[in-house]
């Protein structure tokens, strides 16, 4: 049997209008009475009607998420941090690894209230009324007709290249996917080369090794093939916590000490980072404050139909473990 409104109102002994206010969490509502309906739907197995929702509220209270892969680790954390920051509020979250457009037209089935993007995949072209969406990328120097949530990796890597020249680096090498594909990936290293120059810090082809992917073997192989050449560096900057886990295997078995021989300092910030075999200094917004700022911003645009900027550079943070070490003087 299917329940209804109406029976929960009817055990409740209120209205129909108040059961409603309660299981959308309405301040409307006393605490007390909120409560004695929402044990008595759950008890009940109380579940909603989004579509006849959809017709009296016109709003689903579900927002559509679209992303590229759940494959990466950083990417995974983010999903879980996005979903736990999503149920917090009266919103639920559909996830889609579809290309753009079939989740798109996926979503419109569904009648989401909103969307967000992941900005691998960014959309220069989309009718800004056909419904409220807002990406996590790069902001760029293209016009998008949506907000967009910037990590801000320039200004990562100027703070990471700041830090490792602070302790007497100046020999820095990059490791990192170089993808003129991808949007994020473009970025960083484009951050690395603009910081290596304000730093007054010289620096030629060989010290771009291009991973060629964002994998853990990636990063391992870039540096196995750098190992056997001459040209070692005092310092590494990892493209990824995936390359950046990498690296580190790969020069921990040719017996280089990280960090007394060569530090290690990695883009993304993730609790995992901790728990590598050394552990990893790194620099990035942190998936907790990346998860709220994307959560509060879509929900933002989707009751008010705007935001207070278009894009949002967020402030990245770096946080110091034991793969980093001032430069020793021989």
């Amino acid at each position: 049997m299917n329940i209804t409104i109406k029976d929960i109102a009817s055990i409740a002994g209120v209205s129909y209008s108040t059961v409603s206010k309660a299981l959308n969490d309405s301040s409307l509502v006393k605490e007390n009475t909120k409560r004695k309906i929402v044990k008595i739907a759950k008890d009940l197995g109380y579940e909603p009607n989004f579509a006849a929702q959809r017709l009296v509220s016109k709003n689903t209270k579900v927002i559509g998420l679209i992303w590229p892969t759940i494959e990466r680790t950083v990417l995974a954390t983010l999903v879980t941090k996005i979903s736990n920051e999503m149920a917090k509020t009266p919103y639920s979250m559909i996830l889609s690894v579809d290309p753009i457009q079939k989740s798109l037209d996926t979503f419109k089935k569904f009648q989401v209230d909103g969307v967000i993007l992941f900005g691998e995949n960014t959309l220069t072209e989309i009718n800004p009324n056909s419904i409220p969406l807002i990406s996590y990328g790069v902001s760029g120097k293209k016009n998008y007709h949506y907000p967009i949530i910037d990590a801000n990796h320039m200004k990562a890597m100027d703070d990471a290249i700041n830090y490792l020249y602070e302790l007497g680096h100046r020999n820095i090498k990059y490791v990192g996917n170089i993808s003129p594909t991808d949007p994020l990936q473009m970025e960083k290293y484009q951050g690395f080369t603009k910081a290596m120059e304000k730093y007054n810090i010289s620096y030629t082809n060989e010290d771009i090794l291009d991973t060629g992917g964002l994998d853990w073997y990636h990063g391992y192989h870039a540096v196995d093939k750098m190992l056997k050449s001459n040209h070692l560096p005092t310092a590494i900057v990892g493209g990824s916590y995936d390359i950046s886990g990498g690296i580190i295997r790969s020069l921990k078995e040719n017996n280089v000490h990280i960090p007394d021989e060569i530090s290690v300092i990695s883009y993304d910030n993730i609790p995992q980072m901790a728990h590598l075999e050394i552990p990893l200094t790194c620099i990035g917004v942190s998936v907790e404050e990346l998860a709220e700022k994307i959560v509060h911003s879509a929900i933002t645009l989707i009751e008010t139909k705007k935001l207070d900027s278009e894009v949002t550079k967020m402030i990245p943070s770096l946080v110091e473990r034991a793969s980093c070490a001032t430069v020793r003087n021989n």
